[in-house]
């Protein structure tokens, strides 16, 4: 049976963390499920990491439905929540809703992530009616980047603070079952974890949150260009994987590879009578 939205409140009621992580195809799922992570992410993150976008806008319905699909069919116990990408909620609740349902209907997810303040609380509500369980995300929203002018931590000034802090309390009580908390002072993240009671889920977020979220990527070392402040590399796989095939190049230039090991046999009789 895979992790439900209240063994995630359970959780947080107990006082016990736990992660979250983002994943884009059966492999990497499987791997991360392995690993006994509960909650994994279909980012709109894969526009960034797996399609080399400079921003997450790009990535469609149709891509997150794909990646969806896959993810699913990589696991049998995490719970799956998907992304909800840019410009297919925002318009108005319905819209979210045919959206949403295509993504559970569709992709297999067992919930939904968006991006919003206050504002969206009558959309998670809209969802929510409708039986599609919604995990909100205030703070640092990637998908209003070219709005905040950049990758820059929201929330310091008392006005935006409270902004947060309002959407936070809307969001659940619209219903959200969870709230992704990014790029804000751990010191509010910690304000606002203590006076909700659904899970918060931070990245670059501090401590203070019920649980954290990481790109997988990130994670693993996978891009060496850049890594976020709120990431740490708990591999180098990126210095692996490139060591990895150039041991293979230079092993087939060498005719080291492949040996018998890697080949196949025949009958010699068979062989013989060929031209």
């Amino acid at each position: 049976m895979r992790t439900t939205i209240r063994d995630l409140q359970r959780l947080k009621a107990e006082g016990q963390r736990f992660a979250m992580l983002t994943a884009y195809d059966a492999t990497a799922a499987r791997l991360v499920e392995a690993a006994d992570i509960p909650v994994i992410l279909v980012g709109d993150s894969l526009g960034m990491v797996v399609q080399g976008q400079a921003t997450t806008i790009p990535v469609t319905l149709e891509q997150m439905i794909y990646h969806t699909q896959m993810v699913v069919r990589g696991t049998h116990k995490a719970l799956i929540v998907a992304d909800l990408p840019f410009a297919t909620y925002q318009v108005s609740p319905e819209q979210a809703l045919i959206s949403a349902a295509r993504l559970l209907q569709e992709g297999g997810a067992g919930a939904v992530k968006l991006e919003g303040g206050e504002a969206l609380a009558p959309t998670v509500a809209r969802l929510t009616e409708a039986g599609i369980p919604v995990m909100a995300h205030i703070g640092l929203t990637p998908q209003h980047v070219h709005q905040l002018g950049g990758w820059r931590v929201q929330g310091r000034a008392l006005e935006a603070a409270r902004a947060l802090v309002a959407a936070a309390k809307a969001h659940e009580a619209s219903g959200a079952f969870a709230i992704v908390l990014e790029g804000i002072p751990s010191a509010l993240a910690a304000h606002i974890t203590a006076r909700i009671g659904i899970p918060t889920i931070g990245i670059g977020a501090g401590i203070g949150c019920d649980a954290q979220v990481q790109v997988f990527h990130d994670l693993l070392g996978l891009i060496e260009e850049f890594t976020p402040k709120h990431a740490r590399h708990y591999a180098e796989l990126g210095a692996a994987i490139r060591a990895a095939v150039r041991q293979y190049a230079a092993d087939v230039q060498a005719g080291a590879f492949p040996t018998e090991a890697q080949s196949f046999s025949m009958d010699d009789g068979i062989l013989a009578q060929l031209d």
